[in-house]
């Protein structure tokens, strides 16, 4: 079979297309024969060797594939050849085959097509997890997501408005305004302006009546963390995501004491690994929601197997204007 194949950590731009073995599933695995492997911004961290979790070299990058059951393992019962699933593995998407625990597919619904699916997959599951888990969100609630215009951004402020909570964005300038209010921003806040520090919170102030952001969804870190723990309400809860804008955040833990904030973080794949009951009500209520209307996954751009650098790169870049699934 083709997969992309990286031999050492660091520019994965020199992994390449290669023949390899068709993987076999091991006991309670399932194989996946792969229609659309989404490209997520975690993949480059990864291929650095800067991910949580180093895979063994060499391997093949690319999360969440979606696609057709061709085979499974010892002790798998529920899915039969030919199902349609999203297989959340943790790598080995970007292939023509690939292994993913039982425990972690999900059959895809007829409303769903396989790069939709695959579209779905690590963003809106994480943004599941930030809202309903991790900032228990409520009706009423603003939402106020930094890194709004990709792809965990997008999601998150989608399941905000669907859950019942009032999306703000946090747009890196004025440029990005209109693609942050088409995703689903009732607000956007400029975190280009001047002064981040006291204008991003006088910002989220004037949309909120003064009263702060309920929820604060951060995947960028550094400065407009920094900026964003002060623009957050009285009992508000803050989720750290990610650190997209390249420095990790510091806390001066005094904020949260005075105005009674709760900072949490979320890693999803641990999710996957230690409560596989809450990640199938995740994917449970994201296929209803979609089945209703209730979110919209944007567009969804395919490219072939073989385009992975450029689809990396434009998403590393940020010039990325819809979401990219490989296609095997």
């Amino acid at each position: 079979m083709r997969a992309v194949v990286i031999e050492s950590f660091g520019d994965y731009a020199k992994g390449a297309v290669c023949d390899v073995p068709r993987p076999d599933p091991g006991p309670d695995q399932v194989l996946v024969e792969v229609r659309a492997a989404p490209v997520n911004y975690v993949d480059i961290v990864v291929a650095a060797g800067k991910y949580q979790f180093a895979p063994p070299l060499p391997y093949t990058p690319g999360k969440g594939p979606a696609g057709i059951v061709a085979g499974f393992g010892q002790n798998v019962e529920g899915f039969a050849i030919g199902d349609r699933v999203l297989a959340m593995a943790e790598t080995g998407g970007f292939a023509q085959f690939a292994c993913a625990p039982r425990s972690d597919c999900f059959r895809i619904p007829d409303t769903l097509s396989f790069a939709e699916a695959g579209a779905m997959s690590l963003a809106f599951d994480t943004a599941w997890f930030a809202l309903r888990d991790r900032a228990r969100i409520a009706a009423g609630d603003t939402v106020l997501v930094l890194g709004a215009t990709g792809a965990v951004g997008r999601a998150t402020m989608q399941l905000a408005n669907a859950m019942g909570g009032v999306a703000i964005a946090g747009a890196s300038s004025p440029e990005r305004f209109d693609a942050a209010r088409a995703a689903g921003a009732r607000h956007v806040v400029d975190l280009s302006s001047p002064n981040l520090r006291n204008s991003l919170r006088d910002q989220v102030a004037a949309v909120t009546d003064g009263r702060g952001a309920d929820i604060v969804i951060d995947m960028l870190g550094g400065d407009v963390f920094e900026a964003a723990i002060r623009a957050v309400a009285w009992r508000g809860r803050i989720v750290i995501v990610g650190f997209a804008a390249g420095r990790i955040s510091t806390l001066k833990v005094n904020y949260l004491m005075l105005k009674n904030i709760e900072a949490s973080g979320l890693q999803v794949s641990d999710y996957r690994k230690r409560r596989p009951d809450m990640m199938a009500d995740c994917f449970g209520e994201l296929f209803e929601l979609h089945s209703a209307g209730e979110i919209d996954l944007g567009p969804v751009v395919e490219m072939p197997l073989e385009d992975f650098a450029t689809a990396m790169r434009a998403i590393e870049q940020r010039s990325a204007a819809a979401r990219i699934v490989l296609t095997p």
